[in-house]
């Protein structure tokens, strides 16, 4: 979201007809999703909405992107198939899947934020869901969280997210293999310290204890990897995403990108490359607006947690969500 805030500061720099052209082609590369249309009304409260009135109805219409309360679901995926997310470990044309999911909460003045992963493992009721061609799909109990972007792509899974957490998501952001290894590399790359030796031949990545400078193919391992660390499920995974998020955060604020419009135009590029957004977030003015209300947003007040979750009785390869617990921190979030 930084990274995209300082978009419209690249253009500035080219000015003239090349600012133009950079702001038509940047925003151009953001793929959309009508949210809002497809889900209707029947949705939880927006957080402003529950403030002003708790029989408030949940309406598509919201606050400006600078100010209030906000609750985005992120997804790392492999949808946008093609040789280059293959080569790095995504999907065939035949499907697509969801690897990461994180809630991210931004307090109303935006000097906070908590980020909230979601186990894919997690056992949960998928909700019927609007199809594309106007159906919708089967109400589907004690399934993985991640059949529910297979199955039905960005609406599902915001309608599963907010079918099991009751907290209505504002926005959504998705963002692909390729694309988030192009960012990483367009960085510079990100620093991260491990405390163990990783080694796990799936996701291709070893290293060894200690300090790492990732470029954007063994970050994207990083991300990635769940064989090599923990007990080898998606817990030790997730752990590892929490860490990589931090150090992102860290390298975009120290990178000193406004120094260089060229290389400002390659980050924002493969920014803007990666991502798939609900339609609030469709343009590099609503993303810059959201990127302006961020910048007092350090590392340090980003707090990483994961939904409490146990063993699951039925399948001991899953996890299901630990009550009352992850009612509690959900009710935070509202």
């Amino acid at each position: 979201m930084k990274i995209t805030g300082l978009v419209l500061g690249c253009a500035l720099v080219l000015g003239g007809g090349g600012a133009g052209w950079v702001y038509w082609h940047l925003d151009h590369n953001i793929h959309s999703v009508d949210i809002d249309k497809a889900l209707g009304d029947n949705r939880p409260m927006r957080a402003d909405q529950v403030a002003a009135s708790p029989s408030a109805s949940a309406s598509p219409s919201a606050e400006p992107l600078e100010k209030g309360v906000l609750n985005v679901l992120v997804l790392g995926s492999d949808s946008r198939s093609g040789k280059e997310n293959k080569k790095l470990g995504g999907g065939d044309s035949g499907g697509a899947r969801s690897d990461t999911a994180m809630v991210l909460h931004l307090n109303a003045d935006r000097t906070k934020a908590t980020v909230v992963s979601i186990p894919r493992d997690t056992l949960v009721e998928r909700p019927a869901c609007p199809t594309e061609s106007g159906g919708t799909t089967a109400v589907a109990y004690n399934v993985m969280f991640n059949s529910a972007y297979s199955l039905g792509g960005p609406v599902c899974a915001v309608k599963t997210v907010e079918t099991m957490t009751g907290v209505r998501m504002d926005h959504y952001l998705e963002v692909d293999f390729a694309g988030f290894a192009r960012l990483i590399d367009a960085l510079g790359g990100v620093d991260v310290t491990t405390d163990e030796d990783i080694d796990d031949d799936l996701s291709q990545l070893h290293l060894k204890a200690g300090d790492h400078h990732l470029d954007g193919k063994t970050a994207l391992a990083f991300a990635r990897t769940r064989h090599g660390v923990g007990d080898g499920s998606d817990l030790g995974r997730i752990k590892l995403q929490q860490q990589l998020v931090k150090a992102l955060v860290e390298q975009v604020a120290g990178s000193g990108l406004l120094t260089s419009p060229t290389r400002l135009y390659e980050i924002a590029d493969a920014a803007t490359g990666s991502l798939t957004t609900d339609t609030g977030l469709d343009s590099l003015t609503e993303l810059a607006g959201l990127a302006r209300s961020l910048q007092g947003l350090s590392a340090d007040s980003v707090k990483t947690v994961m939904m409490p979750v146990v063993q699951a009785p039925s399948d001991h390869n899953r996890v299901v969500a630990d009550q009352p617990e992850a009612d509690e921190l959900w009710e935070s979030l509202r």
